[in-house]
């Protein structure tokens, strides 16, 4: 039986300040709970160009597969994000040929940058939208101050974040900025 599917729209692509990173906002249709979704620069700018309808000059690769299917007489019925694996997302272009349906392995960035120009709905599974979607809080003000963060990796990713991040610290302790001799010399 196949599992069941919550249909999303992309709310929005932003930029980690931090690293530059991309990350698509796919919102639930009718609730308020987003599931982020960290892409490459390239994919982030593809879906952007179809989404803002930017004309190009000549097709990119996005535009390209959207041509192929086409010309093949292949119909695009939707994209989906199917599975979350150590924290790894994936994506399936579900088409139909001569009357078959086939699923066609993506990256769900690239199902995405598609299904903006094949005008198809995303699909996330419900699995996936449990385990990784957002609720924002209704209203931030009334958190306490050492309310926890919402989280964007699992537990144990945050624990190996931890982990490096005290490496580094334990380095940073090692410096030897200047002691009282130094500043004696001076």
């Amino acid at each position: 039986m196949p599992e069941q599917m919550v249909e999303v729209t992309i709310d929005s692509i932003r930029v980690s300040l931090m690293s530059q990173q991309r990350i698509v906002i796919l919102r639930e249709a009718q609730t308020e709970r987003y599931l982020p979704i960290w892409i490459g620069p390239y994919e982030a700018e593809a879906i952007t160009i179809a989404l803002q309808e930017v004309e190009v000059s000549r097709p990119l690769t996005h535009d390209l597969l959207n041509n192929v299917f086409r010309t093949l007489e292949a119909r695009i019925l939707r994209v989906e994000v199917t599975a979350l694996r150590d924290e790894v997302y994936y994506g399936n272009i579900v088409v139909e040929v001569n009357g078959k349906k086939l699923n066609v392995d993506s990256r769900p960035s690239d199902a995405l940058a598609l299904a903006v120009r094949a005008h198809v709905p995303i699909l996330v599974s419900y699995g996936v939208m449990e385990s990784a979607g957002i609720i924002p809080e209704e209203n931030l003000e009334e958190q306490p101050a050492e309310a926890e963060a919402p989280r964007y990796t699992s537990p144990e990713a945050e624990e190996e974040i931890e982990e490096r991040l005290s490496v580094f610290e334990d380095f940073l302790n090692q410096l030897d900025f200047g002691n009282e001799e130094d500043e004696d010399k001076e």
